[in-house]
């Protein structure tokens, strides 16, 4: 009883769906008229996602009977009205979707209408049957079949083609390339700022006052040549200053340091000169082929804003730095012990790390709740 009450509830649903399938068929002839005359060709993508999203339904409703959903690959319907009209139109999926909604509306209704007379003789021959002989039911497991044949048929119709799946995932790929290089952009162009903020506000103010600081000395160097000596004492000062400034430039667009020491000597130095006591290990990373200078270079400026942000904000004591060789990957994790909370929307810098290791295909995994530890992991993928 519990099996059929089930199906049937699972069949009244798909006959629901049969209904709204053919209320639907109204909109879509609408809409083919309208495209044709060329008037209402902006209705079609929507009809296309109306139509999706109905089609899934009906795979929910497969997965929730079956046990197993049916997958879908659609193309994307974004950008102008007429690329999404020509993806809509071009879309295998779109018409496996008509095609089944077509079929839905005869076999569903087929099937609910089937249910009714199968329950009434169900309970009087089953219940006969049961009570008197202690028999197995015969009847009511019929219902349950029906709705086995609403989910096969459905899943036939449904299920992509293999050209549909590919498109799809050609189409998923090109969005994500698409939203990675976005991101690599803008991370490109947020350093180029900073460079040519630290530049413009300090190596080239100093520059300016060393060439200021040279051209009095000329001046008074016969006039007096205690002042000369003033002067020229300063613009040293200020070309050393002006060096410093350049080095710190120059290792936040590379790090020297990585080229000298490896990724690892580059990391346990930057858990060296850190505020927090830092403990660093590594899993076949020293003794390996070195990973490409991006991915390193990636995985450095990861631990030092990690770094540099838990000695900040987190209020701990203590980090842990991992370097792992995983086959084709290089695994970097970094915890403290500090309050957690760290929010990517809050300036962290946590943004402009995801961006980093996206522009690389590598992904990011940020795990910090209220109370710590916050938790980064990175995986980079790396052609040793």
């Amino acid at each position: 009883m519990r099996g059929a009450q089930r199906a049937t509830v699972h069949l009244l649903k798909s006959a629901g769906l049969s209904l709204a399938s053919f209320l639907f068929s109204g909109i879509l002839i609408f809409t083919a008229v309208a495209t044709c005359l060329v008037i209402g060709a902006g209705v079609l993508p929507e009809t296309v996602l109306l139509l999706r999203r109905i089609a899934g339904f009906k795979r929910r409703l497969v997965g929730e009977w079956a046990g197993e959903p049916i997958p879908e690959a659609y193309q994307p319907l974004t950008g102008e009205l007429t690329v999404r009209v020509r993806a809509a139109l071009k879309d295998p999926s779109t018409y496996r979707d008509l095609r089944w909604l077509g079929a839905h509306y005869a076999y569903g209704w087929a099937l609910a209408y089937a249910t009714l007379p199968l329950w009434i003789v169900g309970v009087m021959v089953d219940g006969v049957w049961c009570a008197a002989l202690g028999n197995r039911p015969v009847v009511l497991p019929l219902i349950e079949r029906l709705a086995d044949l609403d989910a096969e048929w459905s899943r036939a119709l449904l299920i992509p083609s293999p050209e549909a799946r590919r498109n799809a995932e050609l189409a998923s790929r090109v969005q994500q390339l698409t939203d990675t290089r976005a991101g690599a952009v803008a991370a490109h162009g947020a350093e180029l700022r900073r460079i040519e903020r630290d530049l413009h506000d300090g190596t080239q103010a100093r520059l300016v006052a060393l060439s200021m600081r040279v051209g009095l000395a000329r001046k008074s160097y016969e006039k007096n040549p205690d002042a000369t000596e003033k002067l020229l004492e300063d613009a040293q000062n200020q070309a050393e200053e002006a060096l410093t400034e350049l080095r710190t430039v120059v290792r936040g667009i590379h790090p020297p340091i990585l080229t000298d020491r490896g990724l690892v000597g580059a990391v346990r130095a930057l858990a060296a000169g850190s505020a927090l006591d830092v403990e660093v290990s590594e899993d076949g990373v020293e003794d390996a082929e070195r990973a490409p200078a991006a991915a390193e270079t990636a995985a450095y400026f990861v631990v030092a804003e990690a770094l540099t942000n838990a000695a900040k904000h987190g209020g701990g004591d203590h980090a842990g730095v991992r370097l792992v060789r995983m086959g084709r990957s290089l695994w970097i994790r970094v915890e403290d012990n500090g309050c957690g909370g760290a929010d990517e929307s809050g300036g962290s810098g946590l943004l402009g790390v995801r961006r980093r290791i996206a522009a690389l295909d590598g992904t990011v995994d940020v795990t910090s709740p209220v109370g710590g530890p916050t938790v980064i992991e990175v995986e980079l993928p790396c052609v040793w």
